[in-house]
């Protein structure tokens, strides 16, 4: 699967100078998080690469993309939410990429899901993290992906939230839902932590 070079002249060609630092940046932090949580490097390092390659497109050639590619009509004038969903389907298309997980791990990278793997969690918190970032709460949130991976990608995922409703945004189910599922993930494993310790 060696189409990294590939998507890197991509980037090269097309990219900011801002967007190929921020690209690089959750390159690097999804690799060391893939390597310290179990999930693939290699794979984690392609969806990282790919993972904003629609973000600065104009808006109204991602509408035409959501159009023409036959996505939800909700992603209409909604670049945060758009561009990881068309990166998704051309990584299929046009650079041959067909593995579910990397493909999953761009696709949901801005929303998370229900159900994330281990490679979502890693490019989702990656880009949330890396070293270019500066918003409050990101100190707190780079501590504890040194922790615990559910537990940060929750973190992040309810300060992404409130940030919306505050702003007075919509707000994606997938977000919602992926809440919901790491709160529960979160809450079965402290219970089989105690279990634990209670027989010992």
């Amino acid at each position: 699967m060696d189409c990294t070079s590939e998507i890197k002249q991509y980037i090269e060609n097309n990219f900011s100078e801002k967007r190929k630092v921020h690209t690089e940046g959750v390159r690097a932090t999804a690799v060391k998080l893939a390597k310290k949580y179990g999930a693939d490097p290699e794979k984690a390092e392609i969806a990282a690469l790919f993972h904003d390659m629609y973000r600065g497109v104009a808006q109204n050639t991602l509408n035409y993309y959501v159009k023409h590619l036959g996505l939800d009509s909700k992603y209409v004038d909604n670049a945060n939410l758009a561009h990881g969903k068309i990166a998704a389907i051309i990584m299929e298309r046009d650079f041959d990429i067909t593995d579910a997980d990397i493909i999953n791990a761009v696709s949901f990278h801005t929303t998370g899901r229900a159900g994330m793997s281990t490679l979502e969690k890693v490019v989702y918190l990656a880009d949330a993290i890396e070293p270019n970032r500066f918003y409050p709460g990101v100190d707190e949130l780079r501590k504890m992906a040194e922790e615990d991976l559910d537990k940060a990608c929750l973190m992040s995922l309810k300060s992404t939230a409130d940030f919306v409703l505050s702003a007075g945004k919509f707000l994606d189910q997938d977000t919602v839902l992926a809440k919901e599922y790491l709160e529960e993930v979160i809450k079965e494993k402290e219970k089989i932590n105690l279990e634990e310790k209670n027989d010992e």
